[in-house]
């Protein structure tokens, strides 16, 4: 396979050497584990957390005479994630046997998909500083996960542990079309999303649902490829950019010493922060890849796909442009407002007929961050979309205050209650009687001299004076006539 250079060099991501600048060039296999109760060729759980070998079945353990039968959800959520990548779905795909020796494979061979996958080519957009870019999909396949090997708790003994063993996976290639880690991680981020939108995968990478195989290369700016090495099982976003920026260093260091790199398979340690050899790199021929003789090829029509694509969700990308456009949100608050489905749906629910750029901003702004404080989920949130919306309802007809609205927020957060009637009850409605406020206006003037000669000569510091004013009136003076009062009695 011909691969073929889609990127412009992009001199911002350029790695500083000693001899010049260096670019990194970035694939990602991401194995994302298929949202389905059974496994792909039996019956057994996938229920994560059960005690060791206690989701296994004959076939998961591959007695003599028993026969994979395959899991027609997992073809069905295989199918549903390639239409959400804007991919090629092939109607007709192989399964494969992948053959290589590990403990914790039971049947010595995994069965995968190789020259035949069920999806072929797609795309995943992404924001970046420099606007979008798009990084191809090369194809996506189906295959069982291997079991678990667990080194750790004897001395002198390895256990395995086979409730992974046969679970439905995957395996999304990227192209090699990433140039920094931050793009690596914005990708794999993307995908999870869009993967959690569909609900074909959970994406929690701490319980090994998601993970990804990063093949990381240098070259100088717009030559040929280099050799890649692959760093295998990364399972964190965050370790993710760290493994590329420490493999991409250690080998421009290799390079500026005359050296060269060895293709290989290598591990990061999160701990040190480093890269390490695990072994040579093998190739597709190693692995004698050969149809699966206890499997027939699967085949489907046309009305299967469009059935399947008939059901899909609004997804990120739709999503944002539509929040653009219906609620006048910008393209970075549309992109936070809808990393999650969760929170796209909450703010639906907090705009619908609301101001919706008031709304976003206070999703944005004050929720989001105070239950990224508290470390909550927004499942989990105090405060409802229903109070939430009250709270803007109340700011947006001048009844309160942005800064009253805030100590309002933080009343519903700790003691819950209706945002109206708690303005009702402790007498936090914003004083708008145009009297009322000039009598505090006059008091302040008359009380700063100096301070008025000031800002007669640079108007920009009537700041001052409104700051004043708020906290006379306790906060509760409505800020617009505050500033047209004050202006017009300084005389500016």
């Amino acid at each position: 396979m011909t691969i073929v250079d889609t990127r412009t060099p992009n001199p911002k991501s350029f790695i500083k050497g000693s001899t010049g600048d260096w670019e990194i060039v970035i694939g990602m296999e991401v194995h994302a584990q298929v949202t389905s109760e059974s496994k792909l060729f039996s019956g057994s759980s996938t229920e994560f957390g059960q005690p060791p070998n206690n989701n296994v079945s004959f076939v998961d353990a591959a007695m003599p005479g028993m026969l994979p039968v395959i899991n027609a959800q997992c073809v069905r959520q295989a199918v549903r994630t390639g239409l959400g990548l804007k991919a090629q779905i092939n109607k007709r795909s192989i399964f494969d046997r992948k053959n290589y020796f590990y403990p914790d494979l039971p049947q010595g061979y995994q069965i995968s998909q190789y020259k035949d996958p069920i999806v072929g080519e797609g795309k995943v957009s992404l924001d970046t500083d420099e606007g979008k870019i798009e990084i191809g999909i090369e194809r996506l396949h189906l295959e069982q996960d291997a079991g678990k090997s667990i080194h750790d708790q004897h001395p002198n003994m390895s256990f395995v542990d086979l409730n992974r063993s046969g679970v439905a996976l995957m395996e999304i290639v990227s192209k090699p079309d990433l140039r920094s880690s931050d793009e690596a991680k914005a990708y794999l981020s993307k995908l999870r999303t869009i993967l959690r939108y569909l609900g074909t995968c959970d994406g929690n990478m701490e319980q090994g649902s998601m993970r990804a195989d990063i093949n990381v290369s240098v070259r100088r700016p717009g030559g040929a490829f280099g050799t890649r090495c692959e760093i295998k099982n990364v399972n964190s976003i965050r370790f993710a950019g760290q493994a590329i920026e420490y493999e991409a260093r250690r080998q421009i260091d290799i390079l500026e010493d005359g050296g060269t790199i060895d293709q290989e398979t290598r591990l990061y340690d999160p701990k040190t922060g480093e890269t390490r050899s695990m072994r040579s790199k093998e190739e597709a021929h190693d692995y004698r890849y050969f149809p699966d003789p206890d499997l027939l090829p699967l085949e489907f029509d046309d009305q299967f796909i469009a059935e399947l694509a008939q059901d899909l969700p609004e997804l990120p990308d739709e999503k944002q442009a539509r929040f653009m456009a219906d609620y006048g949100v910008t393209a970075y608050d549309a992109m936070v407002l809808t990393l999650e489905r969760a929170s796209a749906d909450f703010y639906e629910d907090v705009a619908r007929g609301r101001d919706g750029k008031l709304a976003a901003n206070w999703m944005v702004n004050e929720f989001f961050a105070r239950l990224n404080k508290e470390g909550l989920g927004i499942e989990q949130s105090p405060v409802s979309a229903a109070q939430l919306g009250g709270i803007v309802d109340l700011i947006a007809r001048g009844e309160i205050s942005g800064k009253i609205g805030k100590d309002l927020f933080e009343i519903v957060w700790s003691e819950g209650g209706d945002p109206a009637q708690i303005v009702d009850q402790r007498g936090m409605k914003q004083v708008t009687d145009t009297g009322a406020i000039e009598k505090v206006v006059d008091e302040i003037i008359a009380a700063n001299p100096d301070q008025v000669a000031k800002v007669q000569a640079k108007p920009t510091l009537i700041g001052w004076f409104v700051g004043q004013v708020m906290k006379a009136s306790g906060g509760k003076a409505n800020p617009q006539a505050v500033n047209e009062i004050l202006k017009a009695k300084l005389g500016i």
